[in-house]
């Protein structure tokens, strides 16, 4: 797009998003930002603004929409209070790779330094927390800063850009010229792939008699799946999924071993530390995949395919990375594989999956009748209406842990939910940007009482928009995975986590969407089903046993081999 025609800094800003194809963006008004908001108003048929009821609902939002449409995710704020409350989703979004470029409002550049009415310094605040960020104080600069910010949250590993700019830039008038970016001096965004990583990396692989594949959202994020599926199938290799890197491949594709980590299943963590080669693809080690590095897969032969050089031996020491975007080195490297099956090393992950079953899934999905409702039964129902064919969208908990251990997917970016920072209050925001960004699949944000509460207003932005999220409060009256924590490592003593909870149909009620309340099993099926066959936005909340546990669980600080099953 070029034009040659004198605007203002605000007129520029929306003509930039244009340009970058933007459609959707989701934010909050207020004095340092309202040129911006002015234009808005004027381009409203072209680009549409969605009024969250908070700014961190805003970030939520923005990342919502970018993980289930793979677009970048746009959030605009005024100053002061206005950015820094986009800092928490600004964080979630650094630490979990979510493209997002976030537009704040400044104070003129004359009074910079002044402590002047919601003056706040933004870019001092957000750059622990961002993968670039700036200010701007004049017109002319905008359009170049605006198409690198969107370069930089795109390419690469992905991450989030915040660009402030001051009043008097908006008000500003340049000739506007607009070009996208498609370098930037001194940043690689995807590091060259070195021809004999693969050999070597094949050889490692092709000598395995126990390998086993982790895989995390790098293969979504890099739009790999089909790549990695034709690795899975050449290499016959049992994988299992960090919890952003579910809904890569489907949940019963049979190489699918299920979820390594604190909460994960039994067999991939115990036998992380019996495999002889390990291969890592597009994960980072996190801390809650590991445990305790000290005793962590040290009889593997480590091999790391990595888009980002900092990732490489920062917790986990490998033997070779294999440098690059994931799409493109797994199609490399597949020449170099030999076709193999591994009956007896899958034999062991099936005879700890039953061991699993009996003592902790079984319970889970089919509980005890004289007992309460478990959060597993009610994803299994949901499982049983959606065939796995959902978005599903957690908060930060207990629920988040059930949610994604019992959920089934038939296909990618349907598992939306705050891993790195594990952000209470994201699921509510969060689902209404993924039902923007996939308006015609279903959505069903699965939240705790507790993470509910935090960004409740956002039912305001379901009802004016009318938008279709289904909403499934699974209620518990505690702070569960802190309880849970307490109950384990702490004598039951629970401080500050028992929750007294408003009537949560009436809020909803309150904000015009259908709601329902479950206190019987002898309910669960048919509300579930009403839910999901109810246009529009719909809000259940189904009370459900008061201290039940998330296990398998690694102790914080113990070896993956020490998972406990209760």
């Amino acid at each position: 797009m070029s034009n040659t025609s004198q605007i203002t800094g605000a007129e520029a800003i929306i003509r930039c998003l244009l340009a970058e194809q933007v459609d959707l963006i989701y934010g909050y008004p207020g004095g340092a930002i309202m040129p911006v908001y002015d234009e808005l108003y004027k381009f409203q048929d072209q680009l549409t603004h969605v009024l969250t009821r908070h700014e961190q609902g805003a970030a939520h939002a923005a990342q919502g929409y970018a993980r289930v449409s793979g677009k970048v995710g746009v959030a605009i704020a005024t100053s002061g209070p206005g950015a820094t409350n986009l800092v928490t989703g600004i964080a979630d979004a650094q630490i979990d790779s979510t493209p997002m470029v976030c537009i704040t409002g400044q104070v003129a550049s004359h009074l910079l330094g002044s402590d002047a009415f919601q003056e706040t310094d933004i870019v001092g605040i957000s750059t622990p927390v961002t993968k670039w960020n700036i200010q701007v104080t004049k017109a002319e600069d905008i359009p170049s800063v605006i198409a690198k910010a969107f370069y930089i949250a795109r390419s690469g590993r992905p991450g989030p850009v915040l660009v402030d700019i001051t009043k008097d830039a908006q008000f500003g008038l340049l000739d506007f010229d607009y070009k996208k970016c498609t370098g930037v001096r001194s940043y690689k965004a995807i590091p060259d792939t070195c021809p004999d990583s693969l050999k070597v990396a094949a050889a490692i692989i092709n000598s395995a008699k126990k390998p086993m594949i982790v895989w995390g959202q790098g293969v979504i994020l890099g739009e790999a799946e089909a790549a990695f599926a034709a690795f899975l199938e050449k290499t016959g290799i049992p994988a299992a999924w960090t919890i952003l890197g579910v809904s890569a491949i489907a949940t019963d594709h049979p190489q699918n071993v299920g979820m390594v980590g604190m909460h994960g299943n039994y067999a991939p963590n115990k036998l992380t530390n019996e495999c002889d080669v390990l291969i890592a693809i597009g994960m980072r080690f996190d801390d809650r995949v590991t445990g305790n590095l000290n005793t962590y897969a040290k009889q593997a032969r480590v091999v790391h395919f990595e888009i980002d050089p900092a990732e490489i031996n920062k917790n986990v020491d490998c033997e070779v990375a294999v440098m690059g975007d994931v799409k493109h080195t797994l199609a490399a490297i597949l020449p170099h594989l030999e076709t193999k099956s591994y009956p007896e090393w899958f034999a062991q992950f099936k005879a700890l999956d039953a061991i699993e079953k009996e003592k902790v899934i079984d319970n889970e999905l089919f509980p005890n009748p004289e007992k309460g409702i478990s959060m597993g039964e009610v994803i299994r129902n949901i499982n049983e209406v959606t065939k796995g064919d959902a978005v599903v969208v957690t908060d930060v908990g207990q629920h988040q842990m059930m949610a994604i251990r019992y959920a089934n997917f038939i296909r990618t970016k349907s598992n939306i939910t705050s891993g790195g920072l594990g952000t209470m209050g994201f699921a509510l925001p969060a689902a209404i940007g993924a039902k923007m960004g996939a308006p015609n699949r279903e959505v069903i944000a699965v939240i705790g009482d507790g993470g509910y509460q935090m960004n409740i207003q956002e039912l305001g932005t379901i009802f004016q928009n009318n938008t279709g999220v289904k909403i499934v409060v699974l209620n518990n009256e505690f702070l569960g995975m802190v309880r849970q924590w307490q109950e384990l490592f702490f004598e039951h003593r629970y401080a500050s986590t028992e929750m007294v909870n408003p009537d949560f149909v009436k809020i909803a009620e309150g904000y015009h969407i259908p709601a329902k309340k479950v206190t019987e099993r002898s309910d669960l099926e048919a509300s579930v089903k009403t839910m999901l066959a109810t246009p529009g936005p719909y809000f259940l909340e189904v009370c459900v046993e008061k201290e039940n546990n998330v296990f398998p669980m690694i102790p914080t600080g113990a070896s993956v081999s020490d998972i406990r099953l209760s």
